[in-house]
């Protein structure tokens, strides 16, 4: 069969090129980003061992990726605005959700591929459908290929997707703040002691101070807040010390180790908005084109996006080896599992922000994990 064509380097999209390369399927992905090194990757992710794992494991990099494990990454805790510890559930390490770095998990999967396999500085701005399965790319470097199979793994605002569904995220309502803080022990201990050695959920109503601990002493935390897309749109990004300043007052009152987990940020604040497709969001059958990740199934960050996009990746990889002759076959059987798999975890995920920042918060959170834990240890 014909090389199948992949957009989009992220995790999904370069964990389908490796299962493909594992079953001696060629690939080619076409990244908008001009080299692997071109920003950072975000910050740590825990890898689910039903899918995460699972989809490292068809990839046959298992053990490349128990070396990049932040070891007592699992630990987290709940805080309530004033700092008390309502919940602290140290690493033990009994937990199956391994924490790593993205950026060290993207790069493993990148080194497990042909040199040639991806395709850097190819952004795409058109696709069109030339009939019979096959499809058109043009490039904004002026380029351009054409393909029998293509995957839309370009995330969130896909260009393919485009030729299967006319949905668009929606804004849910909530955004993010993302800011770091380095050298956390020594220069900054009190936001560290609140941090704790893994992952923070401090909550109130309508706001929260997300973190995680990583590999060097180093604090990535997101601020959440709830509110409308034209109050973000009124603070200027570009002036980092008055971005700050404009957030930490949204959080008057809460403890000054929190909060300087805000004011002392040493990176640009960057805002994130939640954005997310329809949970059902599902499409018919479409020859010749497909789609997996946050391009399929955008929903709010609970842990699960990254997971489900390397599964999808997996998942789509051995359909197509199942049927190397029946290339539509193999779209079928993967869309017919991704479909409700979807669906179910996108309500989930819905649910999970609500239960972070309702009016019950921070409670319904300690109640949550509190029933987690004990399904652990029974």
């Amino acid at each position: 069969m014909s090389p199948v064509t992949i957009i989009g380097a992220g995790l999904g999209g370069l964990t389908l090129a490796r299962v493909l390369h594992v079953h001696g399927i060629a690939a080619t992905i076409y990244e908008a980003e001009p080299s692997a090194e071109a920003r950072t990757q975000g910050g740590q992710l825990d890898i689910h061992a039903d899918s995460g794992q699972l989809a490292l494991a068809a990839a046959g990099l298992t053990d490349a990726f128990r070396a990049i494990i932040h070891q007592g990454g699992q630990a987290s805790r709940v805080l309530d605005k004033h700092g008390a510890v309502l919940l602290d559930e140290p690493d033990d390490g009994t937990g199956g959700r391994p924490e790593v770095l993205r950026g060290d998990l993207r790069r493993i999967l990148i080194d497990s591929l042909p040199a040639q396999t991806i395709q850097w500085g190819k952004k795409l701005t058109t696709v069109a459908s030339l009939g019979a399965s096959r499809h058109e790319l043009t490039f904004a470097d002026g380029s351009s290929a054409s393909t029998d199979l293509l995957v839309g793994a370009d995330g969130a605002w896909s260009k393919v997707r485009a030729l299967l569904s006319d949905a668009m995220p929606d804004y849910t309502g909530t955004s993010f703040v993302e800011t770091y803080l380095h050298d956390a022990d020594e220069r900054h201990p009190a936001a560290a002691e609140a941090m704790g050695g893994g992952a923070l959920f401090a909550l109130a109503p309508g706001q929260g101070i997300f973190g995680h601990r990583e590999a060097g002493a180093v604090l990535h935390t997101y601020v959440a807040l709830t509110r409308s897309a034209e109050w973000f749109a009124g603070i200027d990004f570009t002036d980092a010390a008055a971005t700050k300043a404009r957030v930490a007052a949204e959080f008057d009152g809460w403890a000054p180790a929190l909060t300087a987990l805000i004011t002392d940020g040493e990176t640009p604040p960057v805002l994130r908005t939640i954005n997310t497709l329809p949970t059902d969001h599902r499409w018919e059958r479409v020859p010749g084109v497909t789609l997996l990740g946050d391009a399929a199934h955008l929903a709010p960050p609970a842990g699960e996006g990254a997971n489900l996009a390397m599964f999808d990746g997996a998942e789509l990889g051995k359909a197509i080896a199942a049927y190397p002759d029946d290339i539509e076959a193999a779209l079928a059987v993967y869309e017919q599992a991704l479909f409700p798999r979807s669906q179910m975890a996108a309500a989930d995920a819905h649910q999970m922000l609500q239960l972070l920042l309702d009016d019950n918060a921070p409670f319904g959170l300690v109640d949550f994990f509190t029933g987690v834990f004990e399904e652990k240890r029974a």
